[in-house]
């Protein structure tokens, strides 16, 4: 059904309990074959009870909490739908026992599920060694996302601890938050109301701290799906006061909110990618359906193939020794301008490429142009009538057919390009939840 608006009512309900966190919202590896739509997965923490208060009784609130999680899930899985494998992940504090080495092995599962390829038994054989409780349906896959959930949560309040005794903090992980509007149910799979008037003014307002709630260069309102889910809209940014500030002037003119989260994610942030550049010394082995960052230099000109996408091939920037290595390198339709970049791209620029690998070739999201091969090679001109030669045979040179002048050696001209080094992304209409804006890299936030 909707991961987040089934933490949203939860996250409601469970406030009888106790002191109910800020919930987590966690995108996964984005390109794993049996990943959900959105891949996400969510996470909040309950103090269930005072510290002073008995065993038994900590024990009793416990169990129901878990009962209320285990029948909330239960009522709201689509389950007849291939592709709905619920699992929930439960973390008890006070049993757990969270050490350093713990901490480790949450922190290894955390970044293996945003990067890697996990399986059902790589979530189950951590749950068994910290002797976490868990509860899935039909083939219980949702236990990697919940768990990879979890594992976040923790590792964001450890980070939060060690920096309050310590003064440092010695977990980098980048964070956004997104705040979600829910329908109400009598209007899930309708049309949704908003006016995009007031949309293009709050993005206007709040830019770049609030991103990718319009695309500017397609003309699109971009921060509303348009499936039959129960979200009405979702802000994204790097600022809770600017989120709300965009949220007050939009929300008056659509239709009524049944409720909203603030959620601490990871969205936006780039941690899918696997940064080979700092595995230079190592021979590389890249794999399908995982994300890099790599270096190399364009060797061939793009082409653009039936459908409107466009190709170019690079030859990786590899340690001395080691064998060529080439990737196709792909814009595909939906990047819309991003394309018109990469066509002005050709043999000798050297680029570094952010994607995704499907089936040997890297889905492009960003390029980062480092140098530019300013040098053009063409057959020379003739000096008299100024047409191109032709060639005169293999090592023979070029002569003028109508004027039979000669030149040995093809002319190398220096030339202006239509494109200038720096950083270029896919724009917001074709963006990953997880890939992160060139607006993000700005000195401060």
């Amino acid at each position: 059904m909707c991961t987040t608006y089934l933490c949203a009512v939860l996250v409601g309900e469970l406030e009888r309990f106790g002191q109910v966190s800020r919930p987590r919202l966690v995108r996964l590896n984005p390109c794993v074959p049996f990943k959900t739509r959105g891949n996400g997965a969510v996470s909040f923490e309950v103090r269930v009870a005072r510290a002073e208060a008995r065993a038994e009784a900590r024990a009793e609130e416990v169990k129901k909490v878990k009962e209320v999680v285990k029948s909330r899930v239960s009522e709201f899985s689509e389950l007849g739908e291939e592709g709905t494998n619920p699992g929930v992940v439960f973390v008890e504090e006070q049993n757990s026992g969270l050490g350093k080495g713990e901490i480790g092995v949450l922190k290894r599962f955390y970044e293996d599920a945003v990067r890697e390829v996990l399986t059902l038994e790589d979530a189950c054989e951590v749950i068994s060694e910290l002797r976490l409780d868990c509860f899935g349906l039909k083939n219980r896959r949702g236990l990697i996302g919940a768990l990879a959930a979890a594992s976040f949560l923790v590792l964001q309040r450890s980070q939060k601890t060690r920096s309050q005794k310590t003064g440092l903090c010695d977990c980098d992980y980048d964070f956004t938050y997104e705040l979600v509007a829910y329908r109400r149910r009598e209007r899930w799979g309708t049309r949704r109301i908003i006016d995009e008037a007031s949309v293009w003014r709050a993005a206007a307002a709040t830019y770049p701290l609030v991103w990718d709630t319009v695309d500017a260069a397609n003309k699109q309102v971009v921060f509303a799906p348009h499936s039959p889910c129960p979200v009405l809209f979702g802000l994204r940014g790097d600022s809770v006061e600017a989120i709300y500030k965009a949220y007050e002037l939009i929300q008056p003119n659509a239709e009524p909110v049944e409720r909203a989260e603030l959620f601490v994610t990871n969205q936006g942030t780039d941690f899918h990618l696997i940064d080979t550049r700092k595995k230079r010394e190592e021979k590389l082995e890249l794999q399908d359906d995982r994300s890099y960052i790599l270096d190399g230099v364009v060797c061939s000109n793009p082409r653009t193939i039936k459908g409107g996408h466009t190709v170019f091939s690079l030859s990786l920037s590899l340690p001395a020794g080691s064998e060529e290595e080439k990737l196709e390198c792909i814009a595909y339709e939906p990047t819309k301008g991003f394309r018109a970049v990469v066509r002005r791209l050709r043999v000798g620029d050297e680029v570094t490429v952010y994607g995704s690998l499907k089936k040997g070739a890297v889905n492009l999201e960003k390029l980062e142009v480092r140098k530019l091969n300013l040098l053009e090679v063409r057959n020379p001109r003739c000096e008299r009538c100024g047409k191109a030669m032709k060639s005169a045979g293999r090592s023979q040179g070029y002569r003028c057919k109508r004027c039979g002048t000669f030149c040995a050696e093809k002319e190398v001209k220096e030339e202006e390009r239509g494109v200038l080094k720096g950083f270029y992304e896919v724009p917001p209409v074709a963006r990953r939840h997880i890939s992160k804006p060139l607006v993000r890299t700005r000195p401060s936030k």
